[in-house]
C-alpha cells in the first residue's frame, strides 16, 4: 500500500488569519521619525565631524577628537563591532589589525619598563584603538577618531600639542 502526503492547494481561499500566529505587523514596522524633525540620511564622521560639546552615537567629540567605548563579552565580539564601525564611518581604508588576535599583541604588560608609547593598543592615524586600564573591563576597546583637516593634527594626533 502507498502512502499518499496531502497536497495543499495554494488556489483555494484559506481561512488562517495572520492573528492565529500571533504575528503584529507594528512589530516589524520601521520606527517613525519623531514629529516636526526632519530624516537626515547618515552622514560618516570623516565627511562630517561632530562638532565640540557634542554626543554622536554614544560617544562625544571636543571638536577634533571622537572618543567611545564599545565592550562585548569577548575581545572578539568587540574587535568586530569596532571595525564594523570605522567601515560606516568612512575608516573602512585606515590599516587596522585584521583580527582580535592580531590587536591583543598590542596589549603591551603591565609591568614597569621602558614605553615608546603611553596608551596600550593600537595606533594609526587618525584612529586610536585603546584598551582599557581598568581592571573590570578587559573586553573594553576605546575608539578614538581625529580630525584629519584640523591645523597641526599630527602634533596633536601623537600628543605634542
Amino acid at each position: 500500500m502507498l502512502k499518499t502526503t496531502p497536497v495543499l492547494d495554494r488556489t483555494a481561499p484559506h481561512d488562517i488569519e495572520y492573528e492565529d500566529f500571533f504575528f503584529e505587523e507594528e512589530a516589524f514596522a520601521e520606527p517613525e521619525p519623531p514629529p516636526g524633525e526632519p530624516e537626515e540620511p547618515h552622514v560618516p564622521i570623516r565627511e562630517r565631524f561632530p562638532e565640540a560639546g557634542s554626543s554622536y552615537l554614544g560617544g562625544s567629540s571636543d571638536g577634533w577628537e571622537y572618543r567611545t567605548a564599545f565592550a562585548g563579552s569577548k575581545l572578539a565580539y568587540t574587535y568586530e563591532m569596532v571595525k564594523q564601525f570605522l567601515i560606516e564611518e568612512g575608516y573602512g581604508n585606515v590599516p587596522i589589525p585584521a583580527s582580535a588576535e592580531e590587536m591583543r599583541l598590542f596589549r603591551r604588560p603591565r609591568q614597569q619598563q621602558l614605553q615608546l608609547f603611553a596608551e596600550r593598543g593600537y595606533v594609526h592615524n587618525p584612529v586610536k584603538i585603546l584598551f582599557s586600564n581598568v581592571p573590570g573591563q578587559r573586553n573594553t576597546l576605546t575608539l578614538c577618531i581625529y580630525k584629519e583637516d584640523e591645523p597641526g593634527h599630527l602634533l596633536r594626533f601623537h600628543g605634542y600639542l
